[in-house]
């Protein structure tokens, strides 16, 4: 009787180490609803959307405790369209670009009307190709089934190793210092997007991470491993957070496939909790020079118009996709027993030529059924002035553009989501 009892006594105290040393989850987002989007093409379009606060996903993460303050972790995690079943979706404008991108009297202004009637074919299939490359699609890498985050790492007792797709550190502290973290059509990075004013993910990426307490800082860098990729990216940041109060620096740089450096995202942000609420702010300074992209249109259009007009089309499409510009955001978030509420105020300045400027704002409710139920609401209103022509979307897509230039956009959206 002594030994059966030392016998289930060992097999239970194996069994709990096991479970402490490895464990793997299976987690997700379900989040749909309806959505309603005045001022696009052919007028307003009433959807079922995947992602209203959030975007749908499905993901598998697990970690196992290697001893001495050393843990193996990793997480797979792909996008998961409710409203299709797939894993990618298109905004209700599709692959349309910008009327600064797409018509010659904006992009060749120097040449005479018949000759923008002529090239007009050819810039109408530069636009749709760069429609998808430059990430009107929801994703910029093409279709892969873990495109969220893929990704495996190693912690010890001085920080953290991760290699694979990941966040990038400046939309990471874009997202923990908005008061929508990221949420819905109402979120900051809604109104910069065609194309990206903060890079979202990066590939081929080697992260090292330390967090003590309410300070996080990361460093990372991805690598172009193949001419058709975009080239390194760096990025870095560090944090303070408590429940009180928050504050934040992060930059990111990428270079296009050329080599050229590109994209540049310097962002700092902070939160203050007041009672019950807590106000949020963010600012963000963003230039890109070289676009990713461009290098590639002249030789792939030459045997069409000859090497002279491809020059001068690769050269429009570069000024068209340049940005030199501010991103603003400044919102409110007030919990009240199961309802959450969300203000804010967005607003991407744009210091170039065409002033394509957007500015968003608007209220978002969420009421919690339980714990891992909600539902929610959302009235957004985009404004354009200038050439700016952003449409909005909802957590897990973009919106794309609207029917012109300086069109405006209002969004309803009611959805309900399921976290498991």
């Amino acid at each position: 009787m002594k030994n059966r009892l030392l016998v289930m006594t060992c097999l239970a105290a194996a069994a709990t180490a096991s479970a402490a040393q490895s464990k793997v989850e299976l987690y997700g987002i379900v989040d749909a609803g309806v959505t309603r989007v005045s001022g696009l093409k052919g007028g307003s379009v009433t959807q079922v959307a995947s992602g209203v606060m959030e975007g749908s996903r499905l993901g598998i993460r697990g970690q196992e405790d290697l001893g001495d303050g050393y843990r193996l972790i990793f997480t797979l995690e792909n996008r998961l369209e409710v409203d299709t079943g797939g894993i990618s979706n298109r905004p209700p404008s599709l692959n349309q670009l910008p009327d600064r991108a797409t018509f010659a009297r904006f992009l060749l202004p120097s040449l005479s009307g018949a000759q923008q009637a002529a090239l007009q074919p050819v810039l109408n299939r530069v636009s749709a190709a760069l429609g998808t490359q430059i990430g009107i699609n929801v994703r910029s890498d093409g279709p892969a089934f873990f495109d969220r985050q893929a990704y495996v790492g190693l912690i010890t007792p001085v920080g953290a190793v991760l290699a694979g797709r990941q966040y990038t550190p400046a939309f990471e502290l874009l997202g923990a210092f908005d008061a929508l973290s990221a949420q819905s059509s109402l979120a900051l990075g809604q109104i910069a997007v065609i194309p990206y004013a903060v890079e979202i993910r990066a590939s081929n990426a080697l992260s090292y991470r330390v967090q003590k307490d309410a300070f996080t800082a990361s460093l990372q860098v991805a690598f172009g491993e193949q001419s058709t990729e975009l080239g390194r990216s760096l990025g870095a940041l560090a944090m303070y957070r408590t429940d009180a109060f928050g504050v934040g620096v992060a930059y990111n740089t990428r270079d296009n496939q050329n080599g050229q450096r590109s994209l540049r995202s310097a962002v700092v942000g902070g939160y203050l909790t007041v009672g019950a609420g807590r106000i949020h702010a963010s600012a963000s300074e963003i230039h890109d020079d070289h676009p990713s992209g461009v290098p590639d249109i002249a030789g792939s259009i030459t045997p069409l118009v000859g090497p002279v007009f491809a020059g001068l089309i690769e050269t429009a499409y570069t000024e068209a996709l340049k940005q030199d510009a501010h991103l603003f955001h400044l919102g409110y978030r007030h919990s009240m027993g199961a309802f959450t509420f969300y203000t804010a105020y967005n607003r991407y300045d744009d210091h170039r030529a065409v002033n394509a400027d957007v500015a968003s704002y608007g209220v978002a409710c969420s009421y919690a059924l339980s714990k891992r139920t909600d539902v929610s609401a959302v009235i957004t209103r985009f404004n354009n002035t200038g050439l700016g022509q952003a449409a909005p979307g909802g957590g897990g897509y973009l919106g794309g553009v609207t029917a012109s230039a300086g069109a405006d956009s209002t969004s309803v959206a009611l959805g309900v989501r399921h976290r498991f």
